[in-house]
């Protein structure tokens, strides 16, 4: 059973990647005439590589929201650009050489997805700028599941790993679950895990039995944990986070600690002056009063990196990301 879904999942995402091309060369030319030359603070692209509405669109349109409203930039536009997992939208990014009035919004999906995909275009083919923020996943179960902890849950997990189903609302969902085996013992290989569009069909998969355990953001869960729905067991954090009353799961014995990151990336072939400028930017954005509020509001936790730290912590993300793929034979 473990095999065969993790062939519906792939042959699923093959057939996405197949139909976002064609999404991707059809929006391909409003965003390279939207926003081909020109001063960056007079007019900017903001690129979301996903539909409207998930993570990377709520980032892009926050960022928007700030830089309007403090007149950082005079028209600034989001453009969606759905599909593969980010990688239509890198692609098309990496041809914009020396367009500097353009940002994608990424992170660790993205990154993912350039592995699990096999993508021609990588984050070294584009200028990455910084990373923004970090996301946190948390393992919940429904509330009437019988485990009230994680030891609980990870415990029936071994007895018969296909016998208990995880789900997840992302490909970085199915990360943290592959982590999870990893820390515990259990070959993710022989774990069920259904994969869900999205975290609201996660949600409703955890409540209507479908499955029996699922990893996912924070933000998207945290309605149905405080409405008593579902029963949250672990944080995926490195250390406690403030204002979130959940223990971590390196408290509990499992060191796994994969966060879901936000980035900005810009296209290949700017100079260093453009590169500059551009990060000045980023700063002037993120210290604005609407961003600070906008962190708050969804529960990111900012970690801004630049520069050579930013192109060390990309490598080793990958690395890590590169042998979860592995684990799970892929």
């Amino acid at each position: 059973m473990p095999a065969s879904l993790t062939r519906r999942t792939v042959l699923r995402a093959l057939g996405g990647t197949l139909v976002a091309a064609a999404v991707g060369t059809a929006v391909y030319g409003s965003v390279s005439s939207a926003a081909a030359g020109g001063d960056l603070h007079a007019s900017l692209t903001l690129i979301a590589p996903a539909a409207a509405g998930g993570g990377w669109d709520t980032v892009a349109r926050e960022l928007q929201q700030a830089q309007k409203a403090n007149g950082l930039v005079n028209n600034v536009q989001v453009v969606n650009m759905p599909g593969a997992g980010g990688t239509i939208a890198l692609g098309n990014l990496s041809t914009l050489a020396g367009q500097a009035n353009n940002l994608m919004v990424g992170g660790t999906g993205l990154l993912a997805a350039t592995l699990q995909y096999g993508s021609a275009t990588t984050l070294g083919d584009v200028t990455n700028l910084a990373v923004l923020f970090e996301e946190y996943d948390v393992i919940v179960v429904p509330a009437d599941s019988p485990h009230r902890t994680l030891e609980e849950l990870v415990d029936a997990w071994k007895d018969d790993p296909a016998a208990l189903p995880w789900t997840g609302g992302g490909s970085f969902d199915e990360l943290v679950v592959t982590d999870l085996a990893i820390a515990a013992g259990i070959d993710p290989v022989e774990t069920t895990y259904i994969s869900s569009d999205g975290g609201g069909e996660a949600i409703q998969a955890l409540l209507n039995g479908t499955a029996a355990a699922a990893a996912g953001g924070y933000p998207d869960n945290i309605d149905q944990i405080e409405s008593g729905r579902l029963r949250a067991l672990a944080l995926v954090a490195k250390e406690p986070v403030g204002g979130i009353d959940i223990p971590t799961a390196r408290e509990q014995g499992f060191d796994i600690t994969l966060s879901n990151w936000r980035s900005l990336s810009a296209p290949p072939g700017l100079t260093a002056e453009e590169t500059a400028d551009l990060e000045g930017l980023i700063d002037e954005t993120l210290a604005t009063d609407e961003w600070r509020a906008a962190v708050e509001r969804y529960h990111w936790s900012p970690r801004v990196l630049s520069g050579e730290a930013l192109e060390g912590f990309l490598a080793a993300e990958e690395s890590r990301i590169a042998a979860l793929y592995e684990e799970m034979g892929q």
